[in-house]
């Protein structure tokens, strides 16, 4: 599971596919985890991509 960014989502979504060979999960985060940073850049995080 990785968390993003808006700007770093399609990198997320590459490493998903290049990590698990699968088709990636995108999720939006809600507004609950709003303290969530982006693995990228440490900004605040609006996306979840994972395998499954």
């Amino acid at each position: 599971m990785i968390y993003s960014c808006e700007e770093h989502v399609d990198i997320a979504l590459d490493d998903i596919v290049d990590q698990f060979e699968t088709f990636p999960v995108l999720s939006k985060i809600d507004g609950d985890n709003l303290s969530t940073h982006c693995e990228y850049c440490q900004n605040q995080a609006t996306y979840v991509v994972a395998n499954k």
